[in-house]
């Protein structure tokens, strides 16, 4: 609130592509942003290609959208948001973000399909729902693009070393896996599945992380993802395992059966 007081009655000029075929969606928020910041926007559209390249070359710019304020040039959307004093992120940055909202997400889904099921959102099929919704999300977010994946895979996976192929098959069998535990279907192709990619898994990062102590980024989230490789990581792997463990003592009758409920 105090940004757009202190910016009240400020002008802002802001030249952006605006064509039938493309609106640059930075110079979108680039206006969004002054507005919020309490600029009064003045948008001057660039319709063309040629009137583009024609700007660009008058302000010997690369890009667009620019931003002049007072008659400076600010520069382009993250320039704007410097000069706002807001931060600007770091695509190459390594973030726990993707793995911390997933989890949450896969938690409260569980949470919710419980609910409609039993009336009840904490229950023991509830926690199995958790572990195997976020092995078929994990599979999916790999499966967008297995060839980026298993190149990162290949970075520490020991398996996956010594037989290349296992680093296209391990997202494959993660997501049958979950999905049999979903439905608490043929427990023992599933049980099996998840407790050998998941010991694997959990012993390379280890490997990786604590005794190599190698900083890498993790492919648990696909293979373009800046998630650092460690303990969250690892946490993928821990879950597939006491899944495994979990539902292989429940088809033995030896502790409940969440899915029997």
């Amino acid at each position: 609130m105090s940004t757009v007081v202190a910016n009240a009655g400020k002008k802002a000029v802001i030249h952006r592509m605006v064509m039938p075929s493309h609106t640059c969606p930075y110079g979108l928020k680039a206006v969004d942003l002054l507005k919020r910041s309490g600029y009064e926007v003045e948008d001057h559209h660039l319709t063309t290609r040629e009137e583009t390249d024609a700007f660009k070359t008058e302000h010997d710019v690369k890009t667009t959208p620019q931003v002049f304020v007072d008659g400076r040039r600010i520069g382009g959307y993250d320039d704007t948001r410097r000069f706002l004093g807001k931060t600007v992120v770091d695509p190459k940055a390594t973030t726990y973000r993707p793995v911390a909202v997933l989890f949450a997400m896969t938690a409260l889904t569980a949470m919710a399909a419980s609910f409609a099921v039993s009336g009840n959102p904490l229950t023991l099929r509830a926690l199995e729902w958790f572990i195997s919704f976020s092995m078929v999300v994990l599979a999916l977010l790999k499966l967008q693009n297995v060839e980026t994946f298993a190149t990162m895979f290949l970075n520490y996976d020991l398996l996956a070393k010594r037989w290349v192929p296992y680093s296209y098959i391990y997202p494959y069998a993660e997501g049958l896996a979950g999905i049999l535990m979903v439905a608490g279907a043929l427990t023992w192709l599933s049980v099996p599945v998840a407790l050998f990619i998941g010991t694997v898994g959990a012993v390379s990062v280890f490997k990786a992380v604590y005794i190599d102590r190698r900083e890498l980024k993790c492919a648990c989230v696909g293979g373009s993802s800046n998630v650092p490789l460690g303990f969250v990581s690892l946490t993928e792997n821990l879950m597939m395992i006491a899944m495994a463990v979990w539902m292989g003592l429940s088809a033995l009758g030896i502790i409940p059966a969440g899915h029997a409920m």
